[in-house]
């Protein structure tokens, strides 16, 4: 059962975007998920979501606040190059209509690969196609908690560090001139972190 009131009079669609995101971000915490989010925003998803101990979820997160004229919201779910998303990709939509303050948790298995347009009409009379999948919290609690696949086989090999190559004293000296370049730039101060070769 939801308790929120929540409105957003954010315009811009960027923005609103985020704000969504980071909504989302508070309520998966609130459940006790915890978040991440791909640096500089690149990634074919929005939110990280994992509960510390089992796999970490790709969720992409969409909203809308545009009623449609004969009634309901759409989602229009395409990726990069207004395709639909890649297998591997994502594992959940997280659709959030802004009006009515109702998530969707859809998993990526009803959506496919396909380009979709998802509509829901909240109120209806009629059976919803998508009805199971409103404040569908469990889903993501579930598909992130750890699965008993047995034991887990790491295997890795050793060897050399450094080659030859880097040995050299043209390659060291260009090395450290690239770090004093890095210390200047990043760090502010040329004898900041010396590097002690």
């Amino acid at each position: 059962m939801k308790y929120r009131k929540i409105t957003c009079r954010i315009k811009e669609h960027n923005e609103r975007g985020a704000w969504a995101e980071l909504y989302f971000m508070v309520l998966a915490m609130s459940y006790g998920l915890k978040v991440s989010s791909p640096y500089g925003g690149f990634g074919p998803y929005d939110v990280g979501v994992e509960d510390g101990t089992g796999p970490i979820l790709r969720v992409q997160v969409k909203c809308t606040s545009f009623l449609h004229p004969k009634g309901g919201y759409g989602f229009d779910l395409k990726g990069p190059g207004g395709r639909g998303y890649l297998p591997g990709t994502v594992d959940f939509f997280a659709l959030y209509i802004i009006p009515t303050d109702d998530w969707h948790i859809v998993p990526y298995a009803v959506v496919g690969h396909r380009f979709a347009n998802l509509h829901f009409t909240p109120g209806a009379k009629r059976p919803l196609k998508y009805l199971k999948y409103l404040e569908a919290w469990h889903l993501l609690l579930h598909a992130a908690s750890p699965k008993d696949d047995g034991p887990i086989d790491i295997q890795a090999c050793g060897g050399e560090i450094e080659t030859v190559a880097d040995r050299k004293p043209g390659v060291v000296q260009a090395r450290l001139a690239l770090r004093g370049m890095f210390r200047r730039n990043v760090w502010g101060s040329e004898g900041a972190h010396e590097d002690s070769r």
